[in-house]
């Protein structure tokens, strides 16, 4: 799906079936060490496996049906390259199916929370179990086809309920096969039973690490720019940050940074970016302060999609304008992260199904004659984390939770002005304030509060109030793509309301969000 640079790591390739948890195989890879890309089942034929060169292969899970006509296939040569291969639901059933096997619909299905038992000894559950513990496993399923028949040289390694086949293996050619998916957390030891799999039954060392990828991150950047001059738009969130670390380190002073002040940061983040790139790093940086420009764009607008679209539009003609006043810039860098180029393919080619478009993908347009610069394009979210805090950037910074590009525009729901601005900055700071007092902030994946277009009747001191509402609200989750909210104790969520309300003019009430995702969203808007 992507146009990597040519790593010097071992590598593991995952062919991707469609599963809306494929990202996850490759995370679970990640975090044992072992370098690893995805890419579509109808990309990854014979000629490109071999130019690849993968150690391991795993095969993933599919919304499609093995028994319906027309159905993805594996190109055969994944099962004659000679590595390790490892079929993940959907996976396991093609891999019965094209080695000779059978696979029907109409039998039990499983969704969910299911048990394995172990009938048989295999290197995929290597150091998971001594001889006096009960061999049996969590493990999440969801199919609703069934293997019937086993190719031939496999054998059985773990039954289920509803699935007699729910782990096969051949050992002598090193194929296996799970109905259930190890790569989600509903599968507590599904991590280690990948790290099983490519360590030590593919032979891979884990050679992959942020200090060795910020070296030949350097390396490929100096290659790429030459002596040409970079500009790179500095939104202030963790990935453009790290971006541009990553540049100033590689090419120093042959780099210019951008920051685009829209008035829609949180409490006082404008000013620390400034101050953390132009003073502490020396980075050259160029300071737009818009927030005229944004809120009169933004006035008597509610709809959140136009709100999205504007600001969108606003900040792209802005850095624009001011990449030409910066004059002869060669390069454009982004922080194009690896789910964001996954999610702009779809995982058979085609646009129909594109998950998710992104802004940051798919080149530039022809006016803007640069080149892209895209450093962190092979990183997830948490290794870009990781590679911050290898360049030194402060926990404080690196560590921040999810903040979304159209700012607190989006936690305004209806008419975005500057006086509700300032009063969710200053609530928001309140809430995040306490949630660090309390040591809960690395416990929480996002937390952030909502200004209501609310009004409600309220009694402070012997006066009577018509002020705001406001929401919190805070998630727990691993991707973004479910989340569930936080259990927070109601003495900590009546502390927060106390504080906002003495100490912000303009809200008298203070609410608490406690919808999951699904069916709500995480953000509001």
């Amino acid at each position: 799906m992507t146009d990597m640079h040519d790593s010097h790591h071992e590598k593991a390739l995952i062919i991707d079936f469609g599963s809306q948890v494929t990202q996850l195989i490759a995370r679970r890879l990640r975090e044992s060490g072992v370098y690893c890309e995805i890419h579509p089942y109808n990309k990854a034929d014979a000629g490109f496996i071999k130019a690849y060169g993968p150690k391991a292969i795993i095969l993933s899970g599919s919304p499609s049906s093995v028994p319906k006509a027309g159905s993805p296939r594996a190109d055969a040569f994944v099962f004659e390259a000679g590595v390790p291969v490892l079929g993940i639901c959907y996976g396991q059933q093609i891999m019965m199916e094209q080695l000779g096997g059978k696979v029907e619909s109409g039998h039990h299905a499983e969704f969910g929370r299911a048990h394995i038992s172990l009938k048989a000894q295999s290197r995929l559950f290597k150091d998971m179990f001594g001889p006096e513990d009960n061999q049996t496993e969590e493990v999440w399923m969801s199919h609703g086809d069934r293997v019937t028949k086993m190719a031939d040289g496999f054998e059985i390694i773990a039954v289920s309920e509803n699935a007699p086949l729910a782990v096969v293996a051949d050992e002598t050619r090193n194929f296996y096969g799970t109905q259930f998916h190890p790569e989600v957390v509903h599968t507590p030891r599904g991590a280690q039973m990948l790290k099983n799999f490519v360590h030590d039954i593919a032979g891979m060392t884990g050679d992959w690490t942020m200090a060795a990828f910020r070296e030949e991150a350097v390396k490929a950047i100096r290659e790429q720019v030459g002596d040409g001059k970079v500009i790179c738009g500095l939104s202030g969130g963790v990935d453009s940050s790290v971006a541009a670390v990553l540049l100033h380190e590689a090419i120093g002073e042959q780099l210019t940074c951008v920051f685009v002040d829209t008035g829609l940061m949180r409490h006082g983040e404008a000013d620390e970016v400034v101050t953390l790139f132009k003073d502490h790093y020396n980075i050259p940086l160029v300071h737009v302060d818009a927030g005229d420009i944004f809120f009169k764009g933004l006035d008597g607008v509610s709809d959140p999609e136009k709100k999205r679209k504007f600001i969108g539009g606003a900040f792209i003609d802005i850095f624009e304008a001011e990449a030409k006043k910066v004059g002869g810039a060669d390069f454009l860098a982004q922080g194009t992260l690896y789910p964001d180029v996954i999610e702009s393919v779809s995982f058979d080619g085609s646009n129909a199904v594109t998950i998710k478009s992104h802004h940051n993908v798919g080149g530039l347009p022809a006016r803007m004659k640069m080149k892209l610069v895209e450093p962190l394009r092979e990183l997830f979210k948490d290794e870009v984390r990781e590679l911050g805090r290898e360049l030194g950037l402060p926990e404080a910074f690196v560590g921040r939770h999810p903040f979304p590009g159209p700012g607190l525009a989006i936690r305004i729901p209806g008419e975005v002005t500057r006086e509700r601005v300032k009063v969710l900055q200053l609530a928001d700071a309140i809430y995040l304030d306490e949630i660090r007092k309390a040591g809960l902030y690395d416990k929480i994946w996002q937390a952030f509060a909502v200004l209501l277009p609310v009004q409600t009747v309220g009694v402070m001191g012997d006066e009577r109030t018509y002020d705001n509402v406001l929401a919190l609200r805070a998630v727990n989750s691993t991707d973004g793509m479910t989340a569930d909210y936080y259990p927070y104790d109601h003495s900590f969520l009546g502390r927060c309301a106390t504080r906002i309300i003495n100490e912000v003019r303009g809200v008298n009430r203070v609410v608490y969000d406690i919808t999951s995702k699904p069916p709500g969203t995480i953000e509001w808007e």
